[in-house]
């Protein structure tokens, strides 16, 4: 009963630690209010942390979630399925983008086999969870049995778990799944209530045409399952990737041990939709990293009420985002250990 022991022991923030938070931030030698959105970043981790000031988020652990899609069968990609495998061995290799941004930023990284088609071998820093070899074609039938949603969600979940436990303070969401923008779009229409015109995007580019086709088959897929929101687990199935089950047990896990986890793009912001349907106190737990390119991204931050940190343009996935986002987040709450209070420094108030 991993996911209900899960849901069970999420809380909401504790609000006499976010009080002490503010009251700190306006006893610290600035102008009040000066550091716009970081200040109330650091007070919302006081809550999640119960106390003031928070733990800083260090050391960081990314988790890059892998699957495949049944859905790439009806051309909403113009990459081919294989890809994912063999951007997983360049994850495994050290060769991507999020490798290098872990680099720069001193966060570690793994990559997790949920779902991907084909067999991958081994490496250091992969973890083979595999469920199943991608998911079915959701134009056609549900993409995942109930069970295996809930395995790809406890997956997560155990992710999680195990990166605290080895000292993580902090989780960043990671992804790899060629045509994951499909379901994420998907998730993110049927738990917001979105027009799936609103919420899809062009993935790893893809024309005006694609575009067209794959808002239609979106649409279609919503049609033939009549998503109930209020049903997360069975949504969740209907709809979802491996990659995003996964991604909202991540989430969940980091909630259950009152850890932030920086949310990256799209693929990561419709688990969190889905994250935050199981348990609304999830969302404490939750920091957006960035504004993706994607459209549904904005369109689930703002269901969610969370503010991105960052917005570049970028469209990217794997963690790149969250993995910028981090500094800051260690910024703000580095404020609150750091920084003289007026008191303390002998500097005059206004």
């Amino acid at each position: 009963m991993t996911l209900e022991t899960t849901l069970a022991a999420i809380g909401p923030a504790d609000e006499p630690a976010m009080a002490a938070a503010r009251d700190l931030q306006a006893r610290l030698t600035k102008p009040a209010g000066s550091l716009g959105a970081l200040e109330e970043l650091s007070v919302r981790l006081a809550g999640l942390a119960g106390t003031c000031p928070p733990p800083l988020p260090e050391p960081a652990s990314i988790a890059v979630f892998a699957g495949d899609h049944g859905v790439h069968a009806q051309g909403v990609s113009p990459w081919p399925q294989e890809v994912t495998a063999q951007m997983v061995a360049n994850f495994v290799a050290g060769g991507a983008v999020i490798n290098a941004f872990a680099r720069q930023v001193g966060a570690s990284l793994m990559v997790v086999d949920v779902g991907v088609k084909i067999p991958l071998h081994g490496g250091d820093t992969l973890l083979d969870a595999n469920i199943r070899r991608g998911t079915r074609d959701f134009t056609v039938e549900p993409a995942m049995t109930v069970d295996e949603a809930r395995a790809a969600l406890e997956v997560g979940i155990s992710v999680a778990r195990a990166l605290v436990d080895g000292g993580a303070k902090c989780l960043l969401t990671g992804d790899m799944g060629i045509a994951n923008t499909t379901p994420a779009a998907a998730l993110v229409a049927a738990f917001t209530g979105a027009e799936p015109v609103a919420v899809t995007g062009r993935g790893t580019g893809i024309d005006d045409e694609t575009h067209a086709h794959k808002t239609a088959v979106i649409a279609g897929a919503l049609a033939t399952h009549a998503p109930d929101p209020k049903q997360p687990l069975a949504t969740l199935a209907a709809l979802g990737g491996l990659e995003h089950a996964a991604l909202a047990g991540f989430i969940l896990g980091a909630a259950e041990r009152r850890v932030p986890v920086i949310i990256d793009g799209v693929i990561a912001c419709s688990a969190a939709v889905v994250a935050a349907a199981f348990a609304p106190d999830a969302v404490a737990a939750m920091v957006a990293g960035h504004r993706s390119a994607e459209p549904g991204a904005a369109v689930a931050l703002a269901h969610l009420g969370l503010t991105p940190l960052l917005d570049l343009g970028m469209r990217l996935g794997e963690g790149t985002g969250a993995a910028l986002a981090l500094p800051i987040v260690t910024g703000a709450v580095r404020v609150l250990h750091d920084v003289a209070t007026f008191d303390s420094a002998g500097v005059s108030e206004k």
